[in-house]
């Protein structure tokens, strides 16, 4: 594709949803900058067409540079060399393009040189250059990390970091450690205060960290001594200008190639505390991790679109018996699966980040003055919304991006198998969508609360409320059922009073009320554009009514004693 952005007519049709009229209100404090900034939007109309033609920007560099660099990223990969990171040279063009283009800081205020842009189209940059280089795509979105300094930081910490990274310096988010993967509770790199030089040092080891020669770090490490849980734990920024800290090896894996995986190791690392101790874990890690989360989901929709692109255009291009593949049942119905799979997955995506947009913009603006009583229930209910909706996005999107991978292979035949094919790339890169930044597993722990205390079935039954075209009563009536089913077997599992039938059956009921929420999500996109969705409403109604009842019957059929046969 010439054009990542342009020629995706579903990503404009997302960025013009109603609610980022309320967005870019908030985000823009009634459009204040105006007469600060000459870049800044005078009005709605304004802000909508500058996020518009920086998609546009961000689109024609993805297809004219980085998807061009891709393949030779994935091959040279980065170097290590004297405790240092070398990226591969494609990886220098790409940076150096989207550094000219100002498309750092993203989301930063003004006044520290970012572009002060919402979480939606960002979060749509990030997809757009996913699609091209997944592994860019990590070095390039740990820009993000920004988020959690801006929110948790001092003012000092502000003016002295927050221009660098709009400038175009890197970030990290140091948590994993050789012994603390999921359960980072257990994180042992040790903090310590040095009362002469009046700063913390960091000694230990990180490992399994994205970009971690970057030149900025977010650090969870133990700051309370004797301590062995999460209450211990404080969050720390470290400057790669202070030294103190090598690579010691990148990691050897199966995709991302383009992305350096590291095992640093700290030596008396000089760092500063970002914000209060022994809130690492408890407070701002889980905000960091909101926020990757909503970027890997981000990551997944990319490498859906580019699996679609690759096996449509495999199809039409391949013959046998006389006709293109295309025409063939068994593929086209890969096809218009794959198609429907992107088009939910990117729906939940971005009704995600316009919950959380809502939600940022209004805890940002309470750091400036006392929020109105109806502000403070719009945050709640929209933190609410963003909490629930975050596990869904990562998890599910990430599950469609390795089977979209997968099925882009088939459609490929023999072909998909050689290495001259994207598809390949497209596939190893997608595996590890589903295990970082929280697996699937981890992601089904985050929202099952969700569905036992019914804000899953009670946002389902508020979107029955949304107006729907006539062509879409069929769809709706089904989908109706299938919340019936979901409310049904979740009511069945929490009667059953036992905690161990709800973790075993957790999964099901998570991707129940994943698929029903993302039916909806595209019967109301189907309404507004039936000729960009009206097609994969139909066919994601008909995998998702199977889905659920799949698993209805596998729930409805299970006997508690039978998790005996399961356990090892």
């Amino acid at each position: 594709m010439a054009n990542f952005y342009t020629e995706v007519p579903e990503l404009k049709f997302q960025l013009n949803n109603p609610m980022m009229e309320r967005i870019c209100e908030l985000k823009e404090r009634g459009y204040e900058d105006k007469d600060k900034f000459d870049y800044a939007p005078q009005d709605y109309s304004d802000a909508m067409d500058s996020y518009d033609k920086v998609l546009e920007i961000t689109g024609e560099i993805t297809g004219e540079i980085i998807n061009p660099n891709a393949e030779g990223v994935d091959e040279e990969g980065p170097h290590c060399a004297n405790g240092r990171v070398e990226y591969a040279s494609g990886t220098r063009q790409n940076l150096d393009a989207m550094v000219k283009a100002g498309l750092n800081g993203m989301t930063m205020p003004r006044r520290f040189g970012g572009l002060n842009f919402p979480i939606t189209p960002y979060t749509m940059c990030a997809e757009i250059v996913a699609a091209a280089d997944a592994g860019f795509g990590n070095i390039w979105s740990l820009q993000d990390c920004i988020e959690t300094l801006y929110e948790f930081g001092n003012e000092d910490q502000h003016s002295r970091f927050i221009p660098r990274i709009c400038a175009g310096e890197t970030m990290s988010m140091d948590l994993t450690e050789p012994d603390a993967g999921s359960d980072l509770q257990s994180v042992m790199l040790k903090a310590t205060f040095d009362e002469k030089e009046n700063c913390w040092r960091l000694n230990g080891v990180k490992r399994f960290i994205t970009n971690g020669d970057a030149d900025l770090h977010l650090v969870l490490a133990r700051s309370e001594e004797g301590t062995k849980d999460g209450r211990g734990l404080s969050m720390f920024i470290y400057d790669k200008r202070e030294g103190g800290v090598d690579v010691r090896r990148i990691e050897n894996k199966l995709g991302i190639h383009g992305s350096p995986t590291c095992e640093l190791v700290y030596k008396n690392a000089k760092c500063e505390l970002c914000g209060d101790r022994k809130l690492g874990l408890i407070k701002y890690v889980m905000a960091l991790m909101n926020g990757a989360r909503l970027g890997i989901a981000a990551q997944s929709v990319g490498l859906s679109q580019a699996a679609y692109n690759e096996g449509l255009a495999y199809a039409k291009d391949r013959k046998q018996f006389g006709k293109a593949i295309i025409e063939f049942p068994a593929v086209y119905d890969m096809l218009a699966i794959m198609k429907a799979k992107l088009d939910a997955g990117r729906a939940l995506l971005y009704q995600t980040s316009r919950y959380v947009d809502i939600y940022k913009a209004l805890e940002d603006i309470s750091r400036e003055r006392k929020l109105t009583p109806e502000e403070r229930q719009e945050q709640k209910k929209y933190s609410k919304l963003a909490d629930a909706f975050t596990p869904l996005a990562k998890g599910m999107n990430s599950e469609y991006a390795n089977q979209n991978a997968y099925d882009c292979i088939q459609i490929h035949g023999g072909s998909g198998f050689m290495l001259e094919y994207a598809c390949q790339r497209i596939y190893r890169d997608a595996r590890i969508t589903s295990i970082y930044e929280g697996t699937t597993q981890l992601q089904t722990v985050a929202a099952i609360r969700y569905v036992t205390n019914g804000s899953y079935a009670a946002t389902l039954r508020d979107y029955e409320a949304i107006p729907y075209s006539e062509e879409m009563q069929p769809l709706m009536d089904r989908l109706k059922e299938m919340t019936n089913k979901f409310e049904a077997t979740t009511n069945a599992v929490k009667e059953a009073q036992n905690q161990e039938l709800l973790d075993f059956v957790a999964r099901r009921l998570y991707e129940m009320a994943a698929v029903c929420v993302m039916s909806h999500l595209l019967i109301q996109d189907a309404t507004k554009a039936p000729e960009l969705f009206a097609k994969s409403a139909v066919v994601y109604l008909n995998y998702a009514e199977a889905e659920v009842e799949k698993h209805f019957n596998f729930i409805r059929k299970f006997k508690a004693e039978e998790l005996e046969s399961y356990r090892k």
